[in-house]
């Protein structure tokens, strides 16, 4: 029946209702309650490492225990809804929330792409905002594998590298809502397993934020049509990928922007009305999930009539409707007063919407269909399933040696990387999703008049302030140590927000790993949270949401381990905002940070097909000084322009910030670097944590360097007149390239 329930919880089951027989709708729901997609067993459950140790929720003790500790004011709703909200302005509130949804894009990646942003939308509409951007970070095999290297069942990533981006701008620009910041990575571990996450934020009034729902309350479904597409879509989402996964392509959703912009519409006009008590969107498991969860949480229960739920295919039997993941669907909780003007609004804007139930006192989830009850679950029972214990290996990270000569030519190293997959401008795929409409994007995914790579998009959403919203990432797959992987891509996040102009900065955790029940990669990934937990503390930045997305696995074996940390910073004055385009020359710049030979898993290494060295480490309290007095050397607008350095190190953030300057350039002198290695290469290409590449204004650059008095920095340069990169290495040598060869190579033309 693709249930997808475990043999011990089967066992569960025959003894709990030893007394009566289950029906199909029942166990139905409770597949669907209980999957990996919709309740993270893993994450709530028990691990027993290899050292003897029995951790109760790595979720808990890990991620949202950070969260607790940092205790901000300004966080409003955290692991609690279908996003994370925190204060903003004026009575405001932020709403963020990413999703991933990998397996239905490997089967059908327009689709599963597409649905993937309208379920994202859906959960900002989920807590009342209004979604005003969108990001996505998405991962694939290299585009040039050959045909004959795929096993059967594994399409190739140029068909569904097409397919991923085609659908996610199709979804956005269909709504009118600007995608303006994400991530694209390529590498043979995503050939199998492809990575798409999803992202959206949102803005609401504070005070619109209701989670009220009483006895009484009816239950209203509105959007579209439930049909037999996406049935099963969350068991689907929690097993692995194998050969005879395309046949389950009916558990993909079949995507209409059109009618989730009316939805959206009318989910705002209801909000500010201040008519309905209560509100979820149907997503993993449809609309069981939805009016269970809303039930439970409210410490009610719910009667469901699924003879009113209006349907695409009218035989469609009472299991298929219940757990039916049709898409553009809201569930709402209305009182009987707002009734009539609910579903007015609904009429008003062409959506289709039926009372299918009311809320109740029992405690239970009760179903109907052709007068007859086909469900009757205690609401207790169905959300506190038997706890999963998983076993974790340790994972003992081997140290070897860089076996490489030093090249003689940097400028051609250079070059060569910039021209890297991972590296080069996205540029054809951003102009494929508008990144303007609504009019309120400060800074873009590619700035200035060359389309130079920015570090943080800026978004102003209120007309009547002048604060902004700064989005940013960070995602370092290729770091194969889980814990430094996940505490360089928590800074990185951190740091893009910074080098922009933002603080107060909240983080969203979405992790891809392989299956949990292989004990090498549950090691990894109780690792991983362990770093989300130490670095969260460190740089004082609360988790306000997350995700989780195990079990992928395909016949190529599992995915890249895989983090993404989203952060949600604040502008305070978006005129004020930061740019990585060179503004005058003669000005001095400046490295922040100390660059140490940390090349494992570097760009550099990985184009010379060598493996071994440090992996980049991060110092939790250098890196959170360093951040604190760059926020305030900005403030103070001492910093012109300012880039983090990441993948490529010192050589790539030079060559963008070029490539985002006009008529300008930099001259780089690599003995000046705050460096602990001999070797020039090494200087350049090096992915230390914890740095930036700032211009200072010439005539004020004592005051910065009297912020910066007892922290790792040094002048290595100045912008020059004429644009191209100058690079001067250990031994006096002069690598010059011109602006046109960093941008051929950069952009591909």
């Amino acid at each position: 029946m693709g249930l997808n329930i475990s043999l011990d919880r089967m066992k569960y089951l025959k003894q709990y209702f030893k007394d009566r027989p289950l029906t199909d709708v029942e166990l139905e729901m409770i597949a669907q309650t209980w999957s990996e997609h919709c309740f993270h067993n893993v994450f709530k459950g028990d691990v027993l490492t290899d050292d003897g140790r029995l951790i109760h929720s790595i979720l808990k003790t890990y991620i949202m225990r950070a969260t607790r500790e940092l205790n901000k004011e300004w966080c409003i709703s955290v692991f609690e809804d279908n996003a994370g909200i925190v204060d903003f302005d004026n009575g405001y509130a932020i709403a963020a929330k990413v999703e991933t949804h990998n397996h239905p894009s490997a089967v059908e990646p327009f689709g599963g792409a597409a649905t993937g942003v309208g379920g994202v939308i859906r959960d900002i509409l989920g807590v009342w905002g209004e979604p005003v951007a969108l990001t996505d970070v998405l991962c694939f095999g290299p585009l040039d594998i050959k045909y004959e290297d795929l096993p059967p069942g594994v399409k190739h990533p140029r068909y569904i590298y097409r397919g991923v981006v085609a659908g996610i701008g199709s979804y956005g620009n269909n709504m009118g809502i600007p995608t303006v910041s994400g991530a694209i990575f390529f590498d043979k571990g995503y050939t199998g397993n492809v990575v798409v996450y999803c992202g959206c934020i949102g803005i609401l009034p504070k005070d619109s934020y209701v989670r009220n729902t009483c006895e009484g309350d009816f239950a209203v479904l509105a959007g579209g049509r439930t049909g037999r597409d996406g049935i099963h879509g969350v068991t689907f989402a929690s097993v692995e990928l194998t050969e005879e996964s395309e046949e389950l392509r009916s558990a993909v959703q079949i995507p209409n922007p059109i009618v989730e912009e009316r939805l959206r519409r009318a989910i705002i006009q209801i909000r500010d009305e201040r008519l309905a008590s209560g509100i979820t969107d149907l997503g993993g498991g449809g609309l069981s999930c939805a009016a269970g969860e809303m039930a439970y949480r409210s410490g009610l229960g719910v009667d469901i009539d699924l003879d009113r739920v209006l349907l695409k295919t009218p035989d469609m039997a009472p299991w298929e409707i219940w757990v039916s993941e049709s898409q553009e669907r809201m569930l709402l909780s209305v009182p009987e007063k707002n009734l009539m003007r609910v579903i007015e609004i609904f009429n008003e804007e062409d959506v289709e919407a039926s009372v299918v139930g009311r809320f109740v006192e029992t405690g239970r989830v009760r179903v109907f269909a052709k007068g007859r009850t086909v469900c009757d679950l205690d609401l207790k029972f169905l959300f506190n399933p038997p706890k999963v214990t998983r076993k974790a290996r340790l994972p003992k990270p081997a140290h070897s040696e860089v076996n490489l000569d030093e090249p003689r030519d940097l400028g051609e190293e250079l070059l060569k990387l910039l021209s890297e997959p991972n590296i080069r401008s996205k540029e054809d795929v951003i102009r494929t999703y508008d990144h303007e409409v609504r009019g309120c994007t400060v800074i873009k995914p590619v700035y200035g008049d060359e389309a130079g790579p920015s570090d943080a998009a800026v978004i102003k959403p209120l007309k009547d302030s002048w604060k902004g919203i700064a989005i940013s990432c960070g995602i370092n797959p290729f770091y194969p140590d889980p814990y430094w992987m996940v505490a360089n891509s928590i800074e990185e996040a951190v740091r893009n927000n910074v080098a922009v102009g933002g603080r107060r900065i909240a983080l969203l955790d979405n992790f891809v790993w392989g299956s949990p029940e292989n004990e090498d990669n549950m090691g990894m990934l109780l690792k991983a949270v362990e770093a989300c937990y130490d670095f969260s503390k460190a740089l004082d930045a609360p988790f306000i949401s997350g995700k989780d997305s195990l079990y992928n696995e395909s016949p190529l074996g599992a995915v890249r381990p895989t983090l993404l940390i989203t952060g949600i910073g604040i502008i305070s004055d978006v005129r004020k905002v930061v740019t990585p385009s060179f503004k005058e020359e003669d000005n001095p710049i400046y490295m922040l940070g100390l660059t140490k030979e940390e090349l494992r898993g570097s760009a550099y290494l990985r184009h010379k097909g060598v493996d071994g060295g440090e992996v980049p480490r991060v110092d939790g309290v250098i890196s959170k000084r360093i951040i604190d007095t760059l926020i305030r050397v900005i403030d103070e607008q001492l910093v012109l322009s300012c880039h983090d350095l990441s993948e490529g190190g010192l050589g790539v953030a030079a060559a963008e910030m070029v490539v985002a300057s006009k008529n300008l350039g930099a001259e780089i002198h690599l003995r000046k670097v705050l460096s602990g290695t001999r070797r020039s290469d090494f200087i350049l290409f090096s992915e230390s944590a914890s740095r930036f590449l700032v211009e200072v204004d010439r005539s004020r650059y004592k005051r910065f360097e009297e912020f910066f008095s007892g922290l790792p920095f040094s002048k290595i340069g100045r912008v020059v007149k004429g644009a191209g990169l100058r690079i001067i290495d250990l031994n006096s040598r002069v690598s010059e390239l011109s602006s046109r060869e960093i941008k051929k190579a950069w952009r591909g033309y």
